[in-house]
């Protein structure tokens, strides 16, 4: 039984992986993707008012298998607001190790990071 139940969530991983949010929360995740994090948090607000109104049609007699969109739409909002805060510390961190990396250098012109030359001559 524990052998199928985890042949089973490896096999729904791998459909999961494309689902659209997790596709946005991966680019996000990125050095270049992490400034659009707190950006993402925006997308939580949809998200609810789509549960919103699936809860209002499921209360003036709509079909019970919009319950399950409500808790799709309520977990992708929680993942959307979650994806903010934790791009910021992910942000942070990468700006301290390429500073660390940069002050390594020293003064010799060279940078440790390649956009930052890109940057700065043309």
């Amino acid at each position: 039984m524990l052998r199928l139940s985890l042949a089973l969530s490896a096999r729904a991983h791998g459909w999961l992986r494309y689902a659209p949010t997790n596709l946005l929360a991966d680019a996000i995740r990125t050095r270049r993707g992490l400034k659009w994090g707190t950006a993402a948090m925006l997308l939580a607000i949809p998200y609810l008012y789509a549960a919103a109104i699936c809860t209002t049609i499921i209360g003036n007699g709509g079909p019970g298998w919009l319950n399950t969109l409500v808790v799709l739409f309520i977990w992708d909002a929680f993942k959307m607001l979650w994806l903010g805060p934790v791009s910021l510390v992910l942000l942070i961190r990468a700006r301290m190790e390429e500073r660390k990396r940069n002050a390594a250098f020293g003064s010799s012109g060279v940078t440790a990071c390649p956009e930052a030359s890109v940057r700065a001559h043309g």
